[in-house]
Formats: C-alpha cells, sequence, structure tokens
C-alpha cells in the first residue's frame, strides 16, 4: 500500500455536493482531494457525449440567484448559464400555458373554482403556517380541490423537482420549497452541458492548491478513537492510503456509513440510515429531432400523463450542445412508486407512451440518445424531499454533503451547493475553535 498521502480535507465523491465543498474547501486555504471512482466531475448530473451530442446523465438545470451562484462567484469559477425566457411554462390540453407573469393566481384560477382557497394555503404557508410533516401534497391538496387538472399539475411539480409524486412527499415540503426556497426563479442551461460547471469548480481547486484524482474508487474510511483519519482508495489498481484532517462524503449516507463501518457509528444513526432515507427514482430520456417539437425554450411542465411529468429545449439556448442542424431535448418522467419497487421496463414504457401521445409521430420524428433509470445506489435522489439526514455523521472529522442531507424542503442542484456550504462554514468553524 501506498502512504504518505496528506491533506487537509478529503471529498469523496464529485457529484454537486461534493465539487462545490471541494472548491469551497480550497478557496478557504484547505489542501483539498477531490476523488471520484468515475472519470468524469459532476457525478448523476455529469455529462457524456453520444453520437456527437453532449448528453446529460441526469440534473440539467442550474439555479441562479443563491448558493449555487454565490459558490462560483466566492471561489472566482466562471459560470456560463442561459436562462431561457420563458424559462418555465405548463403545457395543458395541447396547449402552452405562460406563467411567468401571473403565477400560481394565473394558472390555477383557470382551472378551478377553488383556486383562491389553495392560494390561501400558500400565503399561510409563506407566514409560516405549514401543515404538519406527516401529511402528503396529494392528502393536503385534496382538502381544498378535487380538480384532477389541478392534481396532475402538481403531481408533475413534484415529480419535476423532487423526482416523487405528490402522495410520496409531505405537503410541508412541498410548501417549503415553493415559498422559501426559491423555487427555481432563475435557472438556465449550460453549453457545454452540466459538465461545464463542474470542469469549472474543478479548475478552481486545482488553482488553489487542490488536487483531483478520478477513475479513484474509495474502499474504506479510516477510523480512530472516534475520529475520521484517512480514506483508502484504489488509484490506478493500486492501494492508497491518502489521511486527512477532515473527510467530506458526497457519497450518500448509506455509502458513507459503509465506508466508515457500521461499528463507528452511533446505533441510532444507522437505524435511521436504513429507516428514513427514501431515494427517489426517474426515468431520463435524451432524444434529438431534425425538426423542432416544441417552439418555447426552457421547462415544459405536463398537465394529465401517465408518467411523464417534464420536457426541457436545451438547444433553444445552447445550440453547441447538438451537432448542427439537430434540436436536442430532455425528458422526465418519475415512476409509481417512485421511493418504492417498481418494474423499470414497464415504467419506461409508460413514459414513451406519453411522448408518443404528447408528441404525435414521436418515433418517426426523433433520434433517442439514451433513457435512463435512476434508481437504488444511482437514484435521481438519494433522499426524498423532507426524508433527509443531516450533514453531522457522529464521528469526529467526518461530514456528509449532496441530494441526501439537504435542508428540509430544498431540492436539486441548489440544494446540494446549500449543504456544502454548510458543511464547509462548519468545518472553518471548527478549526477556529480554540484547543
Amino acid at each position: 500500500m501506498v502512504t504518505g498521502n496528506e491533506f487537509d480535507a478529503i471529498v469523496i465523491g464529485a457529484g454537486a455536493g461534493g465539487c462545490c465543498a471541494a472548491a469551497r474547501l480550497a478557496h478557504f486555504g484547505k489542501k483539498t482531494l477531490l476523488i471520484d471512482d468515475h472519470d468524469y466531475l459532476g457525478g448523476r448530473a455529469g455529462t457524456e457525449v453520444i453520437d456527437g451530442h453532449k448528453v446529460n446523465i441526469g440534473a440539467i438545470a442550474l439555479e441562479l440567484g443563491g448558493v449555487f451562484e454565490e459558490t462560483f462567484a466566492l471561489v472566482g469559477a466562471p459560470l456560463d448559464v442561459r436562462e431561457p425566457k420563458p424559462a418555465a411554462v405548463f403545457y395543458l390540453d395541447k396547449k402552452v400555458v405562460d406563467v411567468s407573469k401571473g403565477g400560481w393566481g394565473f394558472l390555477l384560477g383557470g382551472l378551478t373554482k377553488q383556486a383562491s382557497k389553495v392560494l390561501d394555503q400558500f400565503a399561510k404557508a409563506k407566514s409560516g403556517s405549514m401543515p404538519d410533516g406527516g401529511q402528503s401534497t396529494d392528502d393536503w391538496l385534496r382538502s381544498y380541490t378535487k380538480n384532477q387538472t389541478v392534481h396532475a399539475i402538481f403531481r408533475n411539480l413534484c415529480a419535476s423537482i423532487f423526482a416523487t409524486n405528490a402522495d410520496e412527499i409531505p405537503a410541508r415540503a412541498f410548501l417549503t420549497y415553493f415559498t422559501s426556497k426559491g423555487a427555481f426563479k432563475r435557472f438556465g442551461f449550460h453549453p457545454e452541458g452540466t459538465m461545464g460547471a463542474w470542469d469549472a469548480l474543478g479548475a478552481s481547486v486545482i488553482a488553489n492548491g487542490g488536487e483531483i484524482w478520478l477513475s479513484t474508487a474509495a474502499q474504506s474510511i479510516e477510523v480512530q478513537g472516534g475520529r475520521a483519519v484517512a480514506v483508502h482508495v484504489m488509484r490506478d489498481g493500486v492501494p492508497v492510503r491518502v489521511s486527512a484532517d477532515v473527510i467530506v462524503s458526497n457519497a450518500g449516507p448509506k455509502a458513507t456509513v459503509a465506508l466508515a463501518g457500521e461499528d463507528n457509528f452511533t446505533a441510532d444513526y444507522v437505524q435511521r440510515v436504513r429507516d428514513v432515507l427514501r431515494p427517489a427514482a426517474n426515468i431520463v430520456y435524451n432524444f434529438a429531432s431534425r425538426e423542432p417539437l416544441m417552439k418555447v425554450p426552457g421547462i415544459m411542465t405536463f398537465g394529465k400523463t401517465r408518467r411523464l411529468c417534464n420536457i426541457a429545449n436545451l438547444t433553444a439556448t445552447c445550440p453547441e450542445i447538438a451537432p448542427e442542424g439537430w434540436h436536442q431535448y430532455v425528458a422526465y418522467a418519475v415512476p409509481i412508486p417512485s421511493t418504492g419497487d417498481f418494474d423499470s421496463d414497464a415504467e419506461v414504457e409508460e413514459g414513451m407512451m406519453d411522448l408518443r401521445e404528447q408528441f404525435p409521430g414521436f418515433d418517426e420524428k426523433t433520434k433517442m440518445l439514451s433513457v435512463r433509470v435512476m434508481r437504488d445506489d444511482w437514484p435521481a435522489q438519494r433522499a426524498a424531499a423532507g426524508f433527509d439526514m443531516e450533514q453531522e455523521t457522529g464521528i469526529e472529522g467526518l461530514w456528509s454533503v449532496g441530494d441526501g442531507v439537504k435542508i428540509y424542503g430544498n431540492g436539486g442542484t441548489q440544494a446540494c451547493a446549500e449543504t456544502a456550504k454548510v458543511v464547509v462554514d462548519g468545518i472553518l468553524g471548527e478549526a477556529r475553535q480554540p484547543a
């Protein structure tokens, strides 16, 4: 085994949370090592090239106006995000509904007489009056309206943002997101695919004296006397021990427990990892066409569908991601259930049926680039919103970041960036504590 590698901080996993954490740590003067078992940065928010198309593996939308954008500004990394206008629309009964100006009132007012009741609950939530965490979004909504189109919209909003169905996410988490967490007011796409953002953060890590080891799998986290002291990795087929003062895991709480060993955690923590976490799944369809399938840019959320929740028109703002003459899209479907077991083949077909129904002649007009079912150990979200763990692990010097330890009611890459800020602030605060 190779030894002697010493760092101030090691970040395991180069997903959104890991990249943000590593960039922040390096910026604040910590000699940082970022490792990942893949050969690219970004993890489930990375990008691959298929037939000349830059295809995002999972996440596509990069949110502006919050901690995510703040991270890039802090570390001096360029963030080339192009905002579509309008950013988000709805597609109801084959008609595009732009709510960029009228908001919830405009959308719901045209669908149900009970709109005022629903809007009143949003107002109450904004002032701090929330339902308890046990009531699902679907049950909450049924208290105010039975309109099926409204229920379909809420289901697809939950699916789009949280990768869950409306009966799987607490109403409290849904309302928290839409009343206090920004709710994707500003977002856009990267012309290099999402990997462009992670590559920029990676460059800042190196510029600030850090290192990045890709294709390097973490084998275990070494714990001595209740403190994490090293990570054992496999690099180029050689086992390597790397020591550090602080270890940050972006691998998710479940994998982190496996790496460090259950015996090093409290029994309560291990039990909650098993019982509390509810990974959420989705299905990602990447495809392209010669003729445009939709005129609007940005993300279009559907009304009544089987599984399909939204579609993004990527080349409307970022033509560089596709070869010349191609229009490129990504659509998302959420299986039923999202947080339980399901038949992948059957659920993929349900989403395909939606695509064919929403876009007549879909099979003839499009070239399918990839269909990815994100589930189990490679889910859309490591924890459904409202079922997250905390960033602290109970082991000194070991922290978690990413979408398994989100702040309540948050989602997307913004949520991952937020966990990185919380953890790095905690690490720096501990470092400033007197001995």
